[in-house]
């Protein structure tokens, strides 16, 4: 499996009437893959796919798939918490020709080890393209600790692991490891892994991509970022990386609820922190931000 480094998991622009903006997601697509992305993690949580039907999750998959820039992965997020629907939606997303699905653990109803790897049977059973678990106990209630994950690794098909348990950060065996939370993205490279899925390459993503390739630089660089990564998740995610995102330019639009778009003050922070970066200069201050949710 070779999906890339810099995965970006990337926003769902929304448009004023809160449908999908094909047109924005396509450009913002492109944006990425020439500033440090390698691939593209599309209807994942910082999609919002939580807050999607299942044809519109399907349609953005395919959109990204459609649309894809010359050279890069497309990953799709399929996880739920109910495994025939899980099932489902990674056919389908191989259906539509992705090269690899993100499933996280399912949430809520708290699976025990053996109802977990009876879903990851069934998910696995469903693709000939690999399958990247991913496991974020703090949203899902459920944590996979590293015997679990070996155990997993077994599974014919479940191939990589996006890690957000900083915890618990370390190699298994049989995966793929790829940071979870922007922060330990150094940490992960250090200990060999494949790369991270990330937020903050929507607004720093070649600096991100000279932590891959410049290892002598890596400390110093993800310490110049340490601000970005905590300002994007001042408040829920990805409430903080839209508004950066429309500062800069791009039409990234609102929330849907319940998530709702950074207050005046959030907004503030996030401006500081572009202006700190140098990362407005160009547009001379940025564009206004309207505190609207779709």
């Amino acid at each position: 499996m070779n999906l890339g480094a810099i995965l970006t998991a990337m926003v769902t622009p929304f448009d004023e009437g809160g449908q999908i903006d094909e047109e924005s997601f396509v450009s913002l697509m492109h944006h990425l893959a020439e500033n440090g992305s390698d691939g593209l993690v599309v209807a994942g949580t910082t999609g919002e796919a939580s807050t999607m039907n299942a044809e519109e999750q399907l349609g953005l998959i395919g959109l990204a798939v459609a649309e894809r820039p010359a050279g890069k992965t497309i990953v799709a997020g399929t996880g739920t918490n109910d495994t025939r629907q899980a099932v489902h939606l990674t056919e389908r997303a191989t259906e539509l020709g992705v090269d690899a699905t993100l499933s996280v653990t399912p949430y809520y109803n708290r699976p025990s080890p053996l109802g977990l790897k009876r879903h990851y049977e069934a998910v696995a059973a469903a693709t000939d393209k690999p399958v990247l678990l991913y496991n974020v106990p703090s949203r899902t209630g459920t944590n996979m600790p590293p015997e679990l994950l070996s155990e997993l690794a077994q599974i014919d098909g479940i191939e990589g692991l996006k890690q957000a348990n900083a915890a618990e950060l370390q190699p298994i065996d049989g995966l793929a490891l790829y940071a979870g939370d922007d922060g330990t993205l150094a940490r992960t490279l250090d200990m060999g892994g494949a790369g991270g899925i990330t937020v903050a390459s929507h607004i720093v993503g070649n600096e991100m991509r000279r932590m891959v390739e410049e290892p002598e630089h890596r400390g110093e660089i993800d310490a110049s970022l340490r601000d970005v990564y905590e300002t994007l998740f001042l408040t829920a995610s990805p409430t903080c990386t839209k508004a950066a995102l429309n500062m800069l330019g791009h039409k990234a639009g609102g929330l849907r609820l319940p998530l709702v778009a950074a207050t005046p003050e959030e907004t503030e922070v996030v401006r500081t922190m572009l202006e700190r970066h140098s990362l407005l200069s160009a547009r001379a201050g940025g564009a206004p931000i309207t505190h609207t949710s779709a």
